[in-house]
């Protein structure tokens, strides 16, 4: 409602909700922002940075409403931080839901030269008696599988302390690809098969796999 400027971003709930519960998240990209680094492959963390919090809160039967991202850096390098945000814009198209503001903050000593942070938060909303909590699970449900796009957002400090032990370089080739753009690719965003599957079947819970795996 605010558009572009301002010091917050408005954003008005859907008149056809009845009793509508907020879900909010919070995530970031990791070390898997090392790789961009070294990669010099900045177009696509903005889609990781989405989807990581998008795909929190989905589970609980929450649609994305809007996403604020945090940009920071020493010293900004427009097309390194246009790239950057090229890439959330299109995670938010994924996710279905509007970038509806960020903070873009340099700090001068902080950062190496050339590396940035990402942070970022997305807002959702479900009806108060639709939101899926777990509680009704038992034994004998069906339990369904959605399959990832790689390593997502998680376990790349464990990635980068194997590419050193065993000296390997992200530029070796792989068949048709590089190690490095393997590592590279982009998180799934699960919203818009989620809201499918709803559609279709009863979901009594679900869950976002992230760096604790399946045991936690």
């Amino acid at each position: 409602m605010s558009g572009i400027g301002g010091f917050g971003a408005a954003y008005k709930l859907p008149s056809s909700l009845k009793n509508p519960v907020l879900i909010s998240g919070s995530d970031g990209v990791g070390t898997k922002l090392k790789l961009a680094f070294e990669l010099s492959k900045h177009d696509t963390v903005g889609i990781d940075l989405v989807a990581m919090s998008v795909n929190d809160i989905i589970t609980q039967g929450a649609k994305p409403l809007f996403f604020q991202d945090y940009f920071s850096c020493g010293k900004l390098n427009v097309q390194i931080a246009t790239e950057v945000i090229g890439g959330i814009a299109e995670g938010c198209y994924k996710a279905d839901c509007t970038l509806i503001g960020g903070e873009t903050a340099e700090m001068p000593g902080f950062y190496k030269e050339g590396e940035y942070d990402l942070a970022g938060f997305a807002v959702g909303v479900v009806e108060h008696d639709a939101i899926i909590n777990g509680k009704d699970i038992e034994s004998g449900n069906v339990l369904v599988g959605m399959k990832s796009s790689g390593l997502h957002s998680n376990g790349f400090s464990m990635v980068r302390h194997i590419l050193r032990k065993h000296n390997i370089k992200l530029h070796e080739s792989l068949s048709e690809t590089t190690l490095g753009d393997l590592l590279m690719e982009p998180t799934r965003i699960y919203v818009k098969s989620v809201v499918n599957l709803k559609s279709q079947i009863k979901i009594l819970g679900l869950a976002h796999i992230t760096g604790g795996g399946l045991v936690e």
